[in-house]
């Protein structure tokens, strides 16, 4: 099977769509911000702009992805096992990403935010679990991966709360013995 080359034209209008729209949400908040705006702050037209997205919102989810995803360098924590190195790397990366878009983005949108995290952690943890347990059961592996998710996107929300306590290391560092050991039920 070929795999299709995408136009690099059509990568840097994209990019471009999307650099523009950043450098606005660092002056506006979201929504003010109109396709207007965007398309102005581009130089292209309003077809242009839908061409590669299919409303604001659209491109919003996007941007936030592809950010996280750069932030998470997600390739890198895939092929790695879980360990409390890559907890702590992931963390950091996450409470960077939350940091980068105090100003920005959030008031409004932390459920997309919040969606887009705990999707994108999902999916690493999922495979490193399925890496590190290959003969455990994928429901069991998968629901493991949603409990990590949510815990790591809560964590970080708790450190945004109160940042100058600890830094994200310092703070994921508490949990780690607990998340290696387990709790320790009592019996």
């Amino acid at each position: 099977m070929s795999q299709v080359k995408t136009d690099p034209r059509v990568l840097r209008t994209r990019k471009l769509i999307m650099d523009s729209f950043m450098d606005l949400s660092g002056k506006k908040e979201f929504k003010d911000i109109t396709i207007k705006d965007i398309t102005t702050e581009a130089m292209i037209n309003r077809a242009t702009f839908y061409y590669h997205f299919e409303d604001i919102y659209d491109l919003l989810e996007k941007v936030l992805s592809e950010v996280l995803l750069i932030n998470l360098n997600s390739q890198s924590y895939q092929q790695s096992g879980l360990n409390e190195e890559t907890l702590v790397g992931i963390f950091k990366a996450i409470t960077d990403f939350q940091m980068s878009l105090s100003n920005r983005c959030h008031r409004g949108y932390e459920d997309t935010i919040a969606r887009i995290i705990r999707d994108h952690l999902e999916v690493i943890f999922y495979k490193m679990l399925t890496k590190q347990h290959p003969s455990d059961e994928e429901k069991t592996l998968k629901l493991t991966a949603i409990m990590l998710s949510w815990g790591m996107y809560g964590a970080s929300v708790e450190w945004r709360r109160k940042p100058d306590e600890s830094s994200p290391e310092e703070m994921i560092q508490f949990a780690i013995p607990f998340i290696k050991n387990g709790i320790g039920f009592e019996q």
